[in-house]
């Protein structure tokens, strides 16, 4: 019996030693279908119905097959904040 505590202690002892991970919720997944209708380094354009679709992309971006105008796509992305400037509220005067 003591043995079986011992080592149940041992167990429980170790798991609450490791860290756990933390899992966060990322931003939404999207997608978007076409003919490409340029491409350069640092864009993708895709014709979405009537609209142009210009989507960012960068060294990290993986691409399956051969990537050129005239090419119908999908592609995933995620839309991410780069910047965020907040306006004072209006009527409001702030504390010096």
């Amino acid at each position: 019996m003591r043995k079986a505590l011992l080592l149940v202690w041992i167990i429980v002892a170790y798991w609450c030693s490791t860290p756990l991970p933390i899992f966060a919720a990322g931003p939404n997944s999207y997608q978007v279908t076409g003919p490409v209708l340029e491409v350069s380094d640092s864009m993708i354009a895709v014709q979405k119905g009537k609209d142009r679709w210009e989507i960012g992309r960068d060294s990290s971006t993986k691409i399956d097959g051969d990537l050129k105008v005239g090419s119908k796509v999908t592609i995933q992305y995620r839309m991410i904040a780069t910047s965020v400037q907040v306006k004072p509220e209006k009527g409001k005067k702030h504390a010096k």
